[in-house]
């Protein structure tokens, strides 16, 4: 047994000999594994409230907000909140943690100590989130009732907000990168200055997601569908694939997703628009879960032509088929049709 380790059990006695109740426990089993094996993990063991400015609070499940104090690592599972006109910074660990102001709160998810991800969940108001860049994947996560991010590295921004009739939260990446994930789309990436809406409805049976800044990608699932192709003894074999719309969110573009759930069975039926920005449906989809009987595919919609357009291109039309049934005279031919003209106009003033 090295040095380090006998430091580390040295400093756990001391810990348990010393500790009043749990909570100290739990912290100084953290500040002995912290000092005996810096940077051995990606996260402190626990949470620790690193910096108040102004008043903060912490509340146990079930319990009531209380003060919080600094410098003390919490158990997971418990809210954390800003005062009002205050600041309140959660670390996770070396360079990674949370920020919140001015009455804004997110929670933690319980979890066994020793777990080597992380979760938080916004309650309200806004998060400012930092992280290492070199977390591994599926280090830390921020859930909520209608999606995922995952894998936040750098600074990214989420505004939380309920709404009454569901809840709408607003995700920016500011430096690095995040993923977005939820029930029925996926972003798999967002760079600096992309920025998304999230609108979920309180059943959960709609999802709008808006395109507010930056350019990125969101995979809408557009359920299963048959395919037909030939095999090698040229019969046709029929497969299941998935179907999936790559769209391309930009500002004023949106997804909307419609989910019923049917009185027999437990598939949904769902229902998915894009639109452009200038407000055009540009695709649509419905299907059932996992049924590839029941998927309409991609319906494209038509364009729609008014009156004018309409009249505008069968003049055009006209005016090209005049032209091509249009042939020029020889001078030769024109000058003996002008001469036979003549002549049949002597003949007829002699008659």
């Amino acid at each position: 047994m090295n040095r380090l380790s006998l430091a580390w059990i040295a400093s756990l006695l001391a810990s348990v000999a010393f500790a009043s109740d749990s909570d100290d426990l739990l912290a100084s089993m953290q500040a002995a594994q912290t000092n005996a094996a810096p940077n051995a993990k990606a996260f402190t063991t626990l949470p620790l409230c690193k910096r108040i400015e102004g008043s903060a609070f912490v509340r146990r499940p079930n319990g009531a907000w209380e003060p919080a104090e600094e410098g003390k690592f919490y158990f997971f599972g418990l809210s954390f909140r800003a005062g009002t006109g205050s600041t309140l910074e959660i670390a996770f660990g070396s360079g990674s943690s949370v920020t919140v102001s001015d009455g804004s709160a997110f929670g933690t998810r319980a979890q066994a100590i020793g777990t080597s991800s992380r979760t938080i969940y916004p309650i309200n108001g806004t998060l400012d989130l930092k992280l290492a860049d070199n977390l591994p994947e599926g280090a830390f996560f921020v859930t909520a009732p209608g999606f995922t991010i995952k894998n936040p590295a750098g600074v990214s921004r989420i505004v939380y907000e309920d709404m009454g009739d569901g809840d709408q939260a607003t995700v920016r990446c500011v430096t690095g990168s995040l993923a977005i994930e939820g029930r029925h789309f996926d972003i798999p990436a967002m760079r600096p200055a992309n920025e998304v809406k999230i609108r979920t409805s309180l059943d959960h049976l709609c999802t709008i997601l808006y395109g507010t800044s930056g350019d990125y990608v969101v995979k809408v699932d557009q359920g299963v569908r048959l395919k037909e192709e030939f095999g090698d003894d040229g019969k046709v074999k029929v497969s299941e694939e998935k179907g999936e719309l790559e769209w391309r969110l930009t500002p004023s573009t949106k997804v909307i997703i419609n989910r019923a759930v049917p009185a027999i069975g437990e598939r949904m039926s769902v229902h998915t628009m894009a639109f452009d920005a200038s407000g055009e449906r540009k695709s649509e989809c419905s299907f059932c879960e996992g049924r590839a009987q029941i998927n309409t595919g991609e319906l494209v919609p038509k364009d729609k032509v008014s009156g004018e357009d309409l009249a505008r291109r069968a003049a055009e039309v006209t005016e090209e088929k005049a032209a091509e049934t249009t042939e020029e005279v020889p001078a030769e031919e024109a000058a003996s049709s002008d001469a036979n003209a003549n002549a049949a106009t002597d003949s007829n003033e002699q008659q």
